[in-house]
């Protein structure tokens, strides 16, 4: 009599879409698709490119070499001219930000957690391929300290020297000389050599998407709006990974279907909806809580002081004599000059811009994102809040991280801020009537 051997039932890979990340995606997704009205039919290109990398997994094709960034002070333009491709890291799932709770401190800031969290899964989302090189410039202390990390992760980084102040000739002149270096480092790792013809096909590259960036977002500034912050966001977000050349046909076309609802008069939202800018820590995707509590609750994201969106392509090269080591060197100003990161130990003009924003964009009040751990966001606070209380701007200071418990709270909080924005409003309008 022979023994029977057990068969042994093989566990079954869970496939992408059913696991946590993709959950997580999907839930969000359907949340900016079907929860709001009168969604722009040029935006299906975009709900369907995050489905198919976000919620299915589906790889995403690059030409080139792939370079990682994890900040948008890394000059995407020098990437291109050497014939790689760009690609930023930056990730906002809460499924990613535990994975690296694993490993960093408990107080960190959400982004670096869930940007190394991805960096250390077996299943990175979006499925970009490992890069060939990661640029980190250093501009917050937790960025400075991840580079190690991701090194011993098995990544090559490159550390990307960023100064602490922008206003004196010596930091401009610490920084033309940090991008050359990295100029120097993409021909070792491509073996290609930097020409103008290179530099050149990159900023119109660039500036052909920043053309069609700043026409977009001209649109927010029709009141009532014409569209949704939460579908900017998305926009802003896809271009982190997308195809350069197809992300800004995509714009463009929006940009067309945004003309026509301005000649036809159509509104997005109530007349009265109180209109928002939103700054602080980054809305990665897809963590786009705040701006989707602040739209639900009835109000409208008009504009945006964030790294993620609005201080991404806004600022354009301008350069004075067309030879390669001077277009480096415009291409190092550009970086630099117009930026408005907090990272720097002074925010004067941070806060000029916010307040011309606010003017700008006829915003009603300011909601202010910081990230539990985020020290620089969390530490300017103070004195931004002090410039908005100076010229009468009300602001919604809210420190949250990646996890949806806080919803409830944040969105009763919300829905006060808006309605003391309403009455505000009507205030105003009878002292002058």
């Amino acid at each position: 009599m022979t023994n029977e051997t057990s068969k042994v039932i093989p566990i079954q890979p869970v496939s992408y879409s059913r696991s946590r990340q993709a959950g997580e995606s999907q839930d969000v997704l359907d949340h900016i698709i079907d929860d709001f009205q009168d969604n722009p039919e040029s935006m299906q290109y975009f709900y369907d490119l995050f489905r198919s990398v976000y919620c299915h997994g589906d790889e995403i094709k690059h030409e080139g070499m792939l370079v990682g960034t994890t900040c948008i002070q890394a000059p995407e333009e020098l990437i291109y001219a050497f014939g790689a491709t760009p690609m930023r890291l930056c990730n906002g799932s809460y499924h990613y930000d535990q994975k690296g709770a694993e490993f960093m401190p408990s107080k960190s800031c959400s982004l670096v957690k869930a940007t190394l969290g991805m960096l250390n899964s077996d299943n990175v989302i979006p499925k970009i391929g490992k890069p060939d090189m990661i640029v980190n410039p250093t501009t917050c202390d937790q960025k400075k300290k991840s580079s190690s990390m991701m090194g011993d992760m098995g990544y090559k980084v490159y550390d990307l020297e960023f100064p602490n102040v922008k206003e004196s000739e010596a930091s401009r002149q610490y920084w033309q000389r940090s991008v050359r270096q990295f100029a120097t480092e993409l021909r070792q790792l491509t073996g290609r050599k930097l020409t103008k013809k290179g530099l050149q096909a990159a900023f119109n590259k660039t500036g052909r998407a920043q053309a069609a960036f700043r026409k977009l977002h001209s649109y927010r500034l029709l009141s009532p709006s014409i569209i949704l912050g939460k579908d900017i966001f998305l926009v802003t977000n896809a271009y982190f990974f997308d195809d350069i050349t197809r992300w800004t046909e995509k714009v463009e076309a929006l940009n067309v279907e945004l003309e026509a609802r301005k000649q036809a008069g159509f509104k997005a939202v109530q007349s009265k909806a109180p209109r928002v800018l939103f700054t602080g820590s980054p809305p990665i995707f897809p963590n786009l809580k705040l701006p989707l509590l602040i739209e639900e609750a009835g109000g409208v994201v008009v504009a945006d002081e964030s790294c993620s969106a609005n201080r991404m392509l806004y600022d354009m090269t301008a350069v004075d004599e067309w030879m390669v080591n001077d277009m480096v060197d415009s291409l190092a100003d550009k970086y630099l000059k117009p930026c408005t990161c907090p990272i720097f130990t002074k925010n004067e003009d941070r806060k000029r811009r916010l307040l011309d924003l606010v003017k700008s964009f006829d915003a009603d009040g300011v909601v202010y994102q910081a990230f539990s751990g985020c020290q620089v966001y969390e530490m300017e606070y103070r004195s931004v809040a002090e410039a908005f209380n100076q010229a009468g701007i009300p602001m919604l200071y809210v420190e949250t991280d990646y996890s949806p418990d806080d919803k409830g709270q944040l969105s009763t909080r919300i829905e006060a801020f808006l309605e003391s924005m309403k009455n505000r409003k009507k205030q105003k309008q009878r002292a002058l009537g």
